[in-house]
C-alpha cells in the first residue's frame, strides 16, 4: 500500500474506533433501531439528490446498503443495547477481517497463505477469552448479535470486490438510502410508534450530535474511503487493518464511559492485535516473493 492509502486507513480506522463510545452515549436517549434508522436517514440526504446513482446493477446496490449498512448496524446497535460494552464490541466486530479473509478465498478464489491461517486462529483465541468472561446472558446475546454484524461487513466487503470504480461518497450516500426504510419500518414495528415519539421529543444536542456524528465522518467519509482503498487493494490485505479498531475503541471507553481495563481484557485485544501483525507478516511475505519472482 501506498503511503497515502495507509493513512487514509488509519484515519478511517480511528474514527471508527471512536465511533463505539459515540454509539453508546446515543444509545442512553435512543432505541437502536430509531437511531440507526435516524444515522442512514442524515447520511443520505441531501448527497442522492447532489449524487448520481452508482452505475453498478441495483440488486448489487441493494445487496450492499443492506449488509454493509442496514443488517450490520441493526445488529451492532442492538447488541450495544443488550449489554454488549462498547470497547469489547470494537474487538469483537473486527472479525470481519477474518470472516472476510474466508470468503474471498470461497467466492473471489483470492489466495491464502497459511500465516493468514494462523492469524486467524490466534484472533479467535482472543476471542474465547472474551466470551469466556461474559457472564451474563444478555451480554452473551450482545456478542452473538455483534459477531453477526461481523459477517454482514465480511459479505459487504466481497460485493465491494465486484463493483469496479464507482464514486465512494455516493456509493454511501446511496446505500444508506437502501438502509433506511427497512431499518425505519422495523423500529416502527418493533419499538413502537409511542417511544419513537417519546424519543425524538426527548433528544438533546448530544443525542444529535451523536447521530449526525455517526451520519457523516462515520457513515460517508468512513464508508466511502473504506470502499475505495477495498477496490484498490486485495482484501486479504486491507482488512486486518481493522484490527486497529479496538485499541482506539477500548482506550476511548475507559477514558469516556470509564470501562474497565481489566487484565484478561488487556490480554485479549493484545492476543487479537497479535492475529493482525501474524496477518500483515503473511502479506509483505507475498508481496516479497511476488517482487523477487523473475519478472515480478
Amino acid at each position: 500500500m501506498r503511503p497515502r492509502d495507509i493513512v487514509l486507513v488509519l484515519v478511517v480506522v480511528t474514527i471508527w474506533g471512536s465511533n463505539f463510545v459515540v454509539i453508546k452515549l446515543g444509545l442512553r436517549d435512543m432505541p437502536p433501531l430509531l437511531f440507526t434508522s435516524l444515522r442512514f436517514l442524515f447520511a443520505a440526504c441531501p448527497l442522492v439528490f447532489l449524487r448520481k446513482r452508482p452505475s453498478i446493477p441495483l440488486p448489487l446496490l441493494l445487496a450492499w446498503g443492506m449488509t454493509q449498512f442496514a443488517i450490520q448496524f441493526a445488529l451492532l446497535f442492538v447488541g450495544i443495547k443488550l449489554g454488549m460494552p462498547a470497547g469489547l464490541a470494537s474487538l469483537v466486530i473486527q472479525l470481519q477481517a477474518f470472516f472476510t479473509i474466508g470468503l474471498a478465498w470461497g467466492v473471489l478464489r483470492e489466495r491464502v497463505r497459511v500465516f493468514q491461517i494462523v492469524g486467524a486462529l490466534v484472533a479467535l483465541a482472543g476471542m474465547a477469552v472474551v466470551a469466556l468472561h461474559l457472564d451474563q446472558p444478555s451480554t452473551l446475546y450482545g456478542l452473538l448479535m455483534v459477531l453477526g454484524a461481523a459477517l454482514s461487513w465480511a459479505t459487504a466487503n466481497i460485493l465491494t470486490k465486484r463493483m469496479g470504480r464507482v464514486d465512494p461518497i455516493g456509493l454511501a450516500a446511496w446505500g444508506s438510502l437502501v438502509a433506511f426504510p427497512p431499518l425505519a419500518a422495523l423500529s416502527l414495528l418493533i419499538e413502537g410508534p409511542g417511544t419513537i415519539v417519546s424519543a425524538l421529543r426527548g433528544m438533546d444536542g448530544w443525542s444529535w450530535a451523536a447521530v449526525l456524528f455517526q451520519s457523516y465522518p462515520n457513515t460517508l467519509f468512513g464508508f466511502g474511503v473504506w470502499s475505495m482503498l477495498m477496490r484498490k487493494h486485495a482484501a486479504a490485505e486491507l482488512a486486518p487493518f481493522t484490527l486497529l479498531v479496538p485499541a482506539v475503541g477500548m482506550l476511548c471507553a475507559a477514558a469516556v464511559l470509564g470501562e474497565a481495563l481489566p487484565p484478561w481484557k488487556i490480554v485479549a485485544g493484545g492476543v487479537v492485535l497479535a492475529g493482525l501483525a501474524i496477518n500483515q507478516i503473511a502479506v509483505r511475505v507475498q508481496t516479497w516473493q511476488r517482487r523477487a519472482a523473475p519478472g515480478g
